[in-house]
């Protein structure tokens, strides 16, 4: 625990390109918390493969008479939305919860609700959308029931991740608005610069982190959210 180093992605070390974020939740985050914060990354994992499985629907989408524009979107979204959904909302929600960052919370907040717009108009299936949601799989059993069937799993898919992160921004809204959070105290934050300064929020837990292999003991400004249960 002496050096925090870049951990995540992982990526072999033959590589040149090294690792963006140091990302540990069982050191970081306070220990009532750790679950719901392993479940939101577990979520953007599912959303990944979610996306991996679209593409493959788009393939046979376009193997069975649809357009190409689907799997070129499909592919698009894959590459964009992966790495983009982590560092938008996965990244702002860890940090809140490591430092009690309203301003953290309030950008996952936002982020997180375009999310689930975006992750609803998947789950619908607009054509020439690049995802095959309901309404393009619906109308497409008239023309290739095979590909349709393969359409269908995405259409699913999606329904279930949309409904997973409805609820797990619902459920995070109580525990920032249970802990005493407010968009005045982000405002606070914004206006003094603390949210840009992270050793500001973080002294006390490098300074632990630096001085001993113990495991830190959080700064007593930490709110006391209410206590996690089970989904």
């Amino acid at each position: 625990m002496a050096e925090r180093v870049n951990n995540f992605p992982p990526l072999p070390k033959f590589l040149r390109i090294k690792p963006c974020f140091y990302q540990n939740v069982d050191e970081d985050i306070p220990q009532q918390h750790r679950q719901i914060v392993h479940r939101i990354y577990k979520l953007w994992m599912l959303y990944s493969i979610i996306l991996c499985i679209n593409l493959v629907s788009c393939i046979a989408w376009w193997a069975g008479g649809g357009s190409a524009v689907n799997f070129g979107l499909g592919l698009l979204w894959l590459v964009l939305f992966s790495p983009c959904s982590y560092t938008c909302w996965f990244r702002p929600i860890y940090k809140a919860f490591r430092a009690d960052s309203s301003f953290n919370f309030m950008a996952f907040f936002f982020v997180f609700f375009l999310q689930c717009v975006l992750a609803f108009i998947q789950t619908l299936g607009i054509n020439n959308w690049g995802a095959c949601g309901w309404i393009a799989t619906v109308l497409f059993f008239s023309t290739n029931v095979a590909s349709a069937v393969i359409m269908l799993i995405s259409a699913v898919l999606f329904t279930f991740v949309t409904v997973l992160m409805v609820v797990v921004l619902i459920r995070v809204h109580r525990f920032y608005r249970g802990g005493g959070g407010s968009l005045q105290r982000a405002q606070d934050e914004w206006s003094t610069g603390v949210w840009k300064s992270a050793p500001v929020r973080e002294a006390g837990f490098n300074a632990i982190v630096e001085t001993g292999p113990s495991l830190p003991q959080y700064p007593a400004s930490v709110p006391s959210y209410p206590e996690n249960r089970p989904w």
